[in-house]
């Protein structure tokens, strides 16, 4: 997102339409993700054009003068950037404090005060490895972690320049880049394979596309090209492109080898224009209404980010009305980003660029800097702050709840005589004491047990036996659809002095399956880690003799490999019971949990959020919202006497209908899992199934 004019023939406006076509991809991709899925390589564009336009402009100087005055560059990108960065992260804070629910507070307090220090690309890598996290809710900076990553380009780049021109001058600079860009093209290819999530954000893996447009300035006018050349040239890269924006999709191994389309595609325009020729894209791309759209790139990036996350909370609070964003909306929140990205770069961008006290002063510039990274810290502290006392509060009032006799899903209970069952809930920001995942320090994570990797742990103890050697051995076993049944088995745990052992992985089935991945989007190294975890865990379970095995995992979407002539129930249907029997040959009985109904998959994740007065607005078929689950399906098959299962259908759903809040309790707590107080609403109920004494 850099404003930089070309090197050596003035002002282009092939590379401004360059932002444009950028720009525009990534924000139609983030305003309607299913229309343009691969817009996101609109940030590839722009890291071809900064590796490009920094790398001409410290070339010459260094050519010029045979050094790069650090200062002066720092202070020009300081100024350029910081100004409108820090200006939209500030505003977003304030925004996320009256429009978002106070969960949301803690992860845009974090993740501003991460991008105003330009490492919120690391922040997001080592969330992406954090399975309870995959289901969190967008914050309002996330966008910054390319702008991290051109930060931390434009903060080493210039030193490597000088050094490799001090070996052996421009020679040595080419070879040197091509060399660091290999080795950063291979590093991606690897790491995109084996964790695609990290590798979308660290920077060794997107390092190769600076260097890209780096090469291609360093070589200046050597790589002019004859008119017909560059006019096919422009054209290929074109396609190259809008093609990778408008065939990719979520699913695509990004960046990995296929990155190389849209960057070679932006070299190959950037290498078209070398010559200055007028090109037959001219018309078109030096356009009032592109270069527009290009000089305000920057800023329109910066807004249209915040603008999409904050809309429906917006719009609940002034209309009443929340939900998916209607076409209409979305092209509102279009054109107000337009709006401000206008202003801002107006009033900030050339402002920051032009004010006399910066310019003159490098000093005073950096202390600007630090000004601004303060400012946004201390918001975000005090955002934080806030929250903690929100947190406080929304834990009392749950434990005021859970007492009363029509709470969750005793309402659901056939005589139980409860009023409006679907009701508005008491509480529908889902906070820290709602969360799935619930840890307990009577739980420590065993270190030895069934790990994953050399340091990846899946198992913790509970111990609620007071020492006693002859206490029911209990195990709770599966991915995350296992562990957010972890409150009422803590529950029953204390209640019946077990020593409950529990084991996850996420996305990862406990069947002896030729296991494909979690949404199909697993790769065959994570796959097998799972089949193997599944195996040795099913080992550990027989040797360890338990009492009791409860065991769930999400099987809808937990896909085996195609077998012909064999559906996916089928393959479940043949692949669980080798381990539970085993298990309950070994003396447990056997509990499987059956999946609640669909949630983020047939409603919008923040219904409940966004209509607290009226939840009968995110009601769904019950057709639709619980569809077979192979678990269950051959829970119900077995013909072990042992195996027994809790089927929890009828404590979300009525004969016709699913619901997103029961017994004036938020069902779920984000798209995939339940909320922690409505799961332990059901403790009687799975003790029933499991066929356990009453305390």
């Amino acid at each position: 997102m850099v404003r930089s004019k070309s090197p050596s023939k003035g002002f282009r406006t092939d590379i401004q339409a360059l932002r444009a076509v950028a720009v525009t991809a990534v924000v139609l991709n983030h305003l309607w993700p299913n229309r343009l899925t691969g817009g996101y390589v609109g940030v590839d564009v722009f890291f071809v054009i900064s590796g490009f336009l920094i790398s001409s402009h410290i070339g010459r100087e260094i050519t010029r003068t045979g050094r790069v005055k650090l200062g002066r560059f720092y202070a020009r990108r300081i100024r350029r950037l910081l100004p409108a960065a820090f200006l939209v992260l500030l505003v977003s804070l304030v925004a996320a404090y009256f429009l978002l629910p106070f969960p949301r507070w803690e992860a845009s307090a974090h993740e501003a005060f991460a991008s105003a220090l330009y490492w919120e690309n690391w922040l997001l890598a080592i969330r992406s490895v954090d399975y309870s996290a995959l289901n969190d809710s967008a914050s309002l900076s996330q966008h910054y972690w390319s702008l991290s990553v051109e930060e931390q380009f434009y903060l080493l780049w210039p030193i490597l320049l000088l050094v490799l021109f001090k070996i052996r001058r421009t020679r040595a600079q080419l070879v040197g880049i091509a060399v660091v860009a290999a080795a950063s093209l291979a590093f991606s290819v690897y790491f995109t394979a084996a964790s695609k999530s990290q590798a979308y954000f660290v920077t060794p893996v997107r390092v190769w596309e600076f260097a890209v447009g780096a090469l291609i300035g360093l070589a200046g006018t050597k790589v002019a090209l004859p008119r017909l050349a560059a006019g096919i040239a422009s054209l290929v890269g074109i396609v190259m492109i809008l093609g990778s924006a408008l065939l990719f999709d979520p699913s695509t191994e990004f960046p990995g080898y296929l990155a190389l389309v849209p960057t070679i595609g932006t070299g190959l325009v950037i290498v078209a224009g070398t010559g200055g020729d007028r090109q037959w894209h001219t018309v078109l791309s030096a356009s009032r209404p592109v270069q527009l759209l290009g000089n305000i790139s920057y800023s329109l990036y910066l807004w249209h980010w915040p603008l999409i996350v904050l809309a429906p909370f917006a719009l609940s609070r002034a209309f009443g009305t929340g939900g998916v964003l209607t076409f209409t909306q979305r092209a509102g929140v279009l054109a107000l980003s337009l709006v401000l990205a206008y202003l801002s770069k107006i009033l900030i961008e050339d402002r920051g660029m032009s004010w006399a006290r910066l310019t003159n002063s490098t000093k005073l510039t950096f202390a600007g800097m630090v000004a601004g990274m303060v400012a946004v810290s201390l918001a975000a502290g005090g955002l934080i702050w806030t929250y903690d006392r929100h947190v406080t509060q929304a834990a009392v009032d749950l434990r005021n709840e859970a007492i009363k006799p029509c709470h969750g899903a005793a309402a659901m209970v056939p005589g139980s005589g409860c009023a409006d069952r679907f009701g508005p809930a008491k509480v529908v920001n889902m906070g820290p004491a709602n969360q799935y995942y619930v840890a307990t320090p009577e739980c420590p994570p065993d270190s030895e047990t069934l790990k994953v990797g050399p340091a990846r742990t899946t198992t913790n103890m509970c111990d609620y036996s007071g020492g006693d050697p002859s206490a029911p051995v209990v195990w709770l076993v599966g991915d995350s659809h296992a562990q957010q049944w972890s409150g009422p088995l803590l529950d029953l745990a204390r209640e019946h002095k077990w020593n409950l052992k529990r084991s996850y992985l996420g996305g990862c089935p406990v069947a002896k399956i030729d296991y494909l991945g979690y949404r199909k989007g697993t790769n065959a190294t994570e796959a097998q880690v799972c089949m193997n975890w599944g195996a040795e865990l099913s080992a550990a379970i027989v040797k360890d003799r338990p009492d009791y095995v409860f065991t769930s995992f999400f099987a809808r979407d937990e896909h085996p490999v195609a077998v012909p002539g064999k559906t996916e129930a089928d393959q479940y249907l043949d692949g669980l019971p080798p381990y539970w029997n085993a298990w309950t040959a070994a003396g447990a009985k056997v509990v499987v949990l059956g999946d609640p109904p669909l949630n983020g998959k047939v409603r919008p994740s923040d219904c409940v959020l966004l209509n607290p007065h009226d939840p009968l607005a995110c009601v769904v078929d019950r057709a639709t919202a619980q569809p077979l689950d192979p678990m269950l399906e051959a829970a119900r098959r077995s013909t072990d006497p042992n195996v027994k299962y809790f089927d929890p259908t009828d404590y979300f759903c009525d004969e016709a209908k699913c619901y997103g809040v029961v017994g004036n309790v938020t069902v779920y707590y984000d798209p995939d899992h339940l909320n922690l107080e409505y799961s332990r609403s059901l403790r009687p109920m799975i003790a029933a199934a499991a066929g356990l004494p009453e305390r």
